[in-house]
């Protein structure tokens, strides 16, 4: 199901400061990605999707690119999904908007998918 219920968003600051603190992380242009493999029973990845108030001061233009950014999550999140439920496991991740400018949806879609299976690529190494 191409669904982003909330159950599948990450919430919690003691939560998301682990995230943050033990967590690898990379670039995908236009953004960062930061994500940790949790060893509990299998469940959907839990992702947070953020876009700074330094970089958009509007607050129209911030929840623009969150909105990009949740819609591309929502189609390629399958793999991450199918990998959690083969492997047993649970990922938490954030996707971290970097870029000062606002892309369009097709490039924030590939970036997406480059993330996607770029996480996929060194969970199987």
């Amino acid at each position: 199901m191409h669904t982003f219920p909330k159950s599948e968003k990450l919430c919690g600051q003691l939560r998301i400061a682990a995230l943050y603190k033990g967590s690898k992380r990379f670039v995908a242009f236009p953004m960062r990605v930061n994500y940790m493999c949790v060893q509990e029973s299998a469940a959907p990845p839990r992702v947070l999707i953020w876009a700074p108030k330094s970089l958009f001061k509007h607050a129209v233009d911030r929840n623009h690119m969150r909105r990009l950014m949740r819609e591309a999550y929502r189609l390629s999140k399958q793999p991450l999904t199918d990998y959690c439920f083969e492997h047993n496991c649970s990922m938490q991740i954030a996707f971290n908007y970097i870029d000062k400018e606002q892309r369009s949806q097709a490039d924030i879609t590939a970036a997406m998918q480059k993330a996607i299976q770029k996480i996929l690529k060194q969970l199987q190494e």
